[in-house]
Order: structure tokens, then sequence, then C-alpha cells
């Protein structure tokens, strides 16, 4: 059984333009991220998934240079654009991660998709997302291509067909939902932001990867950047402004399964 991750990439960001090409440690933000999914020992197959838009041929290059896959598809609608990726190369599973996760932890994709490889026919849908405990930036979501088909029939909301999965956890009723809790017992996913959207979030990731990362060396992981932060406060301190703003706070009024503690306005 093959699975493919989806990395979403592009260049436009109103926030924060071209932030996949930024440099971290001598390489764009791209294909750091890159190397870190690889470090993963899941068996998986990587594809970047990017728009048709001219502006997107940096991010075909960006592939290029980290020796992976790229599919364009729609520029809005990255449903759509996932499931084209999945078909386009032939796979059974397709894992969502996102391109604004720099700094994810291989283990904890291994985590994820371990729990959801080890039970198969169990989960629809697995994630580590809903609810989450996790740090923001460490996102992974699995399901079958089969269903992500369906998905791209189905969905009709703009919010389903702009975010990829909310059609499946926004109906638990008919979809057999899993999620990953972190096993340490807490919730650091509305306090702790290593996603990167805004000028802040590349400071921050910039100063994470500028401490800790070594070449050739296996990828830090979660444990040391929570470790850099404690004794490094200053480092947390350069998006803590923005720890908790997710795009929930645009949607509240049409999301069922997510509350207003789950998200936090600028």
């Amino acid at each position: 059984m093959k699975t493919l991750v989806v990395v979403q990439a592009r260049m436009g960001s109103s926030r924060l333009p071209g932030k996949v090409a930024l440099d971290l440690a001598g390489a764009p933000l791209l294909v750091r991220m890159v190397e870190r999914l690889r470090a993963a020992s899941t068996p998986f197959e990587i594809c970047v998934a990017t728009s048709t838009l001219p502006e997107d041929d940096r991010v075909v290059e960006l592939a290029r240079q980290a020796d992976v896959r790229c599919h364009r598809g729609h520029p809005l609608d990255c449903l759509n654009r996932h499931v084209t990726a999945a078909r386009e190369l032939g796979c059974d599973y397709v894992v969502k991660i996102p391109s604004d996760c720099p700094l994810i932890d291989p283990a904890i994709v291994d985590e994820v998709l371990g729990v959801f490889l080890a039970a198969p026919g169990s989960y629809d849908y697995l994630s580590n997302l809903h609810p989450g405990t996790w740090p923001d930036g460490n996102d992974v979501e699995i399901m079958p291509f089969s269903l992500l088909e369906l998905a791209d029939r189905e969905a009709t909301r703009d919010l389903e067909r702009e975010h990829t999965t909310p059609f499946f956890w926004e109906n638990p009723a008919r979809f057999r939902i899993g999620n990953v809790r972190w096993s340490r017992g807490v919730d650091l996913s509305m306090s702790h932001r290593f996603t990167i959207d805004y000028p802040e979030d590349y400071r921050f990731i910039a100063a994470v990867f500028e401490a800790l990362y070594q070449p050739a060396a296996r990828p830090f992981s979660l444990d040391d950047i929570l470790d850099l932060v404690e004794k490094r406060p200053e480092i947390f301190a350069l998006n803590e402004k923005y720890a908790g703003v997710n795009w929930y706070r645009h949607h509240l009024d049409e999301l069922k399964t997510i509350t207003p503690s789950m998200t936090k306005p600028l």
C-alpha cells in the first residue's frame, strides 16, 4: 500500500509573501522542511502540490532542489489539488502536511502514521489536530485516497475546498475519525507556535534553526525546541503574540466542531 505525503505550497501570501523560499540555515524553507520529512522512518513518497499560477514556477524550482515530485493544480481549491496530485502519482493513502510547518518533528509524523497504518480499515480520517495538543506546526492528517475523492465530489463549502479536510472532521457521525493526542498529557497547541504565517514567525523559526541545525545530523526534535525556548525565552517571545491564532477564527459561525477556545483573535 502506497502512502503519499502532499506538501501544499505557494508563493502568494498576504501576510508573508514567498515564505516557502525564505532562508533557513542556508537553504530555502521548503527544502529544509522536506529534509525533516525524509528523516521519518515510515515509508512514503513526498509530493509538493502548488498552483498553476506563474508566480508558483518558483515552487517548482524549490521542489526540484529538494528532489521531490511537484504537481500543479487549482490555485484556490486545495482539496482538488490534493486529489489530482494523489491521482497522478497513484497512492492508497494521502497525508496532508502543509508547508507552513518547517519545524515539524519526523517522530510525530511516524507516530500519527503508525497509528493509522497499524489498524487498516479502522479510520476514515486520522490526525493529531482534532482536538490539538501538540505545539502548533506539527500537523499530520491521513486518509484513504478513495475517501479524499469522495470529499472532492461532495464538499461544497468554500472552507472545505480551501482547507482540504474539514469535510471529514466536520462530519463525525458519518466518518470514523481518530485523533492522536500528545502522550505527554499536556496541551501546547494554543501556547506554542511553531508554524509560519507572519514575519515574527519567520524570525522565531530562523532563530531555532540557527541554534539547533547541524548539517548531516538527524533533524532536531520537538524536545530540542522546547528545551531551547525554555532556556532562551527571548526566542519564544519572538512570535508569542500570535500563539493560538489560526484560520478557525474566520469561520466560527460555520464550523460545528470548533469552539472559540480553539482559536484566538488577532
